[in-house]
Formats: structure tokens, sequence, C-alpha cells
């Protein structure tokens, strides 16, 4: 972004500040209708609602010096997720934020906030503040200062409102893809609860009715009656398993030797528990590794299809599948790997481990620990619903479709994500028109 003019954001902002957690701390969250917005929300690609706490009236009046308003740009500026940005989501409004997360309302006839937003989230400026972050201090953090004196480029507004305008057509694309993902994912997430925690088709042929919503084929495939098991009522025939036994592998990963001073640009992939949330794979802050390193945790290889599960901390039990395209990869310590045998369809695992029932009994396992965590011998013991074979072969000949779209959508998402990005600097250096791009 050489060669552009530049201004400091001070002095085309009406607003830099962070905000405050309410007396009481987590524990004082007593839900209503204004949002606290956290680290946890903000990330580069937008915002997320996992996580998202509500305070009352009486707490969000106390913080009404840090409200949150259309179009603010927010920025983490401490730990882990310093320098991550985006703009406020338009429907978690009302809100307030914490401690660490910094509000940027630009002056709308100086700078566009969407344009900011792009600039703040780009390779250029993600490394800025991340240098500026890690200087001198033991925690990575960013000032109300150092963001105060950041220099942005600074085109004529018209300009900036371009750049925004074909940069969010392709964010456009990239949320309605995560949109037609979530129905899809809503999708196969109520087949499974129907047939294998409300059991509906076993009930329907218990009470002399048609299943509803399968032919007739697949309504044979289930019984008509229910049997006791160490989970309580299932229908008639089907197993309870150790998860051991209808897995190939349980196990976690580690740390290279010289930890993350051996992260490299390209390598093969070290999935944390950062990338690892429910449902979902993240690839924000995902790390690479050298071949040699990767060659060092060879035993702990993830591939298709691969379960995975965080084990420890805050981010304990959240899970998914890992998407196909981060492989090669390896998982660290926080991480563990469970990869079903060939009967067991992986989604159906997956779906399985996710529920929250699920996760309250692991989540007992570790009672008495000084830190949570969950351990492979946890695992390894805990019962599993294991319906007939012919039963889980249709649930993934129906399911299988809808997950091959979302990995598709997905695999596009990050090709625009990445378009996206590149054309930034082009946009700005003029090495691309604004005006082509208008026509």
């Amino acid at each position: 972004m050489e060669g552009n003019e530049t201004v400091q954001l001070c002095d085309v902002c009406v607003k830099i500040g962070s905000g405050a957690t309410p007396r009481g701390g987590k524990e004082a969250y007593k839900g209503g209708a204004t949002s606290l917005i956290r680290s946890q929300n903000i990330y580069n690609e937008g915002f997320h609602r996992n996580g998202l706490v509500y305070i009352d009236d009486d707490q969000s009046a106390e913080l009404r010096n840090v409200e949150v308003m259309p179009n603010d740009v927010l920025l983490n500026i401490t730990g882990d997720s310093v320098a991550r940005c985006c703009q406020v989501a338009p429907d978690v409004l009302p809100a307030r934020v914490n401690q660490h997360v910094a509000i940027i309302r630009p002056e709308p006839n100086s700078l566009d906030a969407r344009f900011l937003r792009y600039v703040l989230v780009s390779q250029e400026y993600q490394s800025r503040l991340l240098a500026l972050a890690s200087a001198g201090a033991t925690r990575p953090a960013l000032t109300k200062s150092m963001i105060e004196e950041l220099d942005i480029p600074s085109p004529p507004l018209a300009e900036q409102k371009a750049i925004a305008s074909i940069l969010g057509a392709l964010d456009d694309k990239i949320e309605l893809n995560r949109r037609m993902n979530a129905t899809l994912e809503a999708m196969a997430r109520a087949l499974f609860q129907s047939w294998f925690v409300d059991f509906d088709p076993v009930r329907a042929k218990l009470d002399g009715r048609k299943p509803e919503g399968m032919d007739k084929a697949t309504a044979a495939l289930f019984p008509d009656a229910f049997e006791e098991s160490s989970l309580g009522i299932i229908p008639k025939g089907w197993e309870v398993s150790k998860l051991k036994d209808i897995t190939s592998k349980i196990g976690s990963g580690a740390t290279p030797r010289g930890g993350s001073d051996v992260y490299v640009d390209e390598g093969p992939a070290l999935i944390r528990s950062q990338n690892v949330y429910d449902h979902e794979f993240h690839w924000t802050g995902l790390a690479r590794l050298t071949d040699k390193s990767a060659s060092e945790l060879k035993n702990v290889e993830v591939i298709k299809n691969d379960v995975l599960l965080n084990i420890t901390g805050d981010s304990i039990l959240r899970t998914c599948v890992v998407d196909p395209a981060v492989l090669p990869a390896r998982v660290n310590q926080h991480v563990i790997i469970i990869r079903a045998i060939d009967r067991i369809p992986p989604r159906y695992l997956h779906l399985y481990l996710v529920q929250d029932s699920m996760k309250s009994f692991l989540i007992g396992m570790s009672a008495g620990a000084t830190r949570h965590a969950i351990t492979k011998g946890h695992l390894e013991s805990t019962d599993v619903l294991k319906p007939s074979a012919l039963v889980l072969a249709a649930f993934e000949k129906l399911t299988s479709p809808l997950f091959e779209q979302i990995d598709a959508n997905r695999t596009q998402s990050r090709t625009l994500a990445n378009l996206r990005d590149t054309l930034l600097p082009k946009l700005l250096s003029g090495e691309l028109s604004v005006a082509n791009f208008l026509q």
C-alpha cells in the first residue's frame, strides 16, 4: 500500500476506546436485551455469535459509555486473538464491549467504516498490528495510543466507498454460503435428532403409524419396539458400544520441538484448539510446519473424515470433522483425533459427541480437577449408541450430499476471501482501477 496518502486514525474517528466487564465478572451475566461482545466474537472474516452473552438493563446502563453503534469497527486488543477485527453485526445490537475489545468509530464524512475494516484485516495491517502488540509486553496488547496513531491509507471518500463496495460483493457471497451451510447443517442435525435421539420412526411404528418423511424401504429398517440399555430406553436390536470399540484411533497430538518458533508460512498444517469449533473447522490462526517437524509428528497425522475434539481449556469438547482441504495435517496436544471404523459414519460419531448431553457427561468425568481436561481413557470408556448397520448406512446416504455441499461452499468462500485480500492493495495502489470494477 505504498505511495498513498495516509492519515492517523485519531484524526478521522469520533471514538476509539475499549469497554469493561460488568461488576462481578462473568458470573454477573444476568441475561437481558443487551449483548456483551467479547474477543471470542471478533474474527477477521466476520462477527461470530458463538459464546455471545447478554446483560440486563442496569448493567447496560453502567456500560453506556461503551455502547456499540451501527457500523462500528471492533478490534481485539489483548491476548492470543489480538488484532482480529470486524464490523459489528447489526442484529446483535444493542450491545456493549468488554475490556478486551476496542470500538473504532470513524467520522463518516472522512473515513468509510467498511473501508477501514478491510484495511485493518489486510495482511499488511495485521502484521503491523501484531508487531505493535508484541513490542515490549509480556502479553500481546494494543493500547489506545497505538490505535490512535496508526497511519492508514486515505483515498477520497468516494473511492473508499467504491473499494468497500467491490470487496463487499465478495463478502456478500461468502455470507450467502455461510447461511446456506447453516441451513444444510440444520437439516442433518434434525435428521440425527429424529432418528437417534427422539427415535421418531420407532415411536411411529410402535403406535401403528407410518414414519414421516421416509419411504417404505427406509421405514422398514427401524424396529417397532424398545428395550432397556445402559443408556436407557433404545430401539430393540440396537446396541450400546464403548467408543474404543467403534473407532480405530483415539489419540491426541503434540507441539513440535521448538514450539511456535518452528512454525512456517507454508507446509503441513498443525491443528490447534483454536481451529476446532462445534460443527465447523476454522482456518484462522492455522499454524504450518516444516516437513521435518511434520515427520516427527507422523503418529498424529490427520486423515479425511477424522473427528477432532478439544480436550483442555476454555474450548474443551468443541468438536468437528476435519476440513479435507486442510490436509495434510497434524494435531497438537490440546486436540484429540477420533477415527471411526468403516461401519460407523464419521458424521454420526461427530453429531453424537457434539450433543449437549454428551458434553455434560464428559465434563463430569473431569470433575475435581484443577483444570477441565478430557483424557483418552475418558473417551475410550464412553458409551455410544450403535444403531443397526443398515440404519447407519441410510443416514450416511441421506446426509453425505449435504456435507459435500457444505465442504464445496467453504472451499469457494476461502477462494473468494483470498481474492478479496489480494484485491485491496492493488486497488489502493492504482494497479487495478476502481472504475473498471464499477462499469
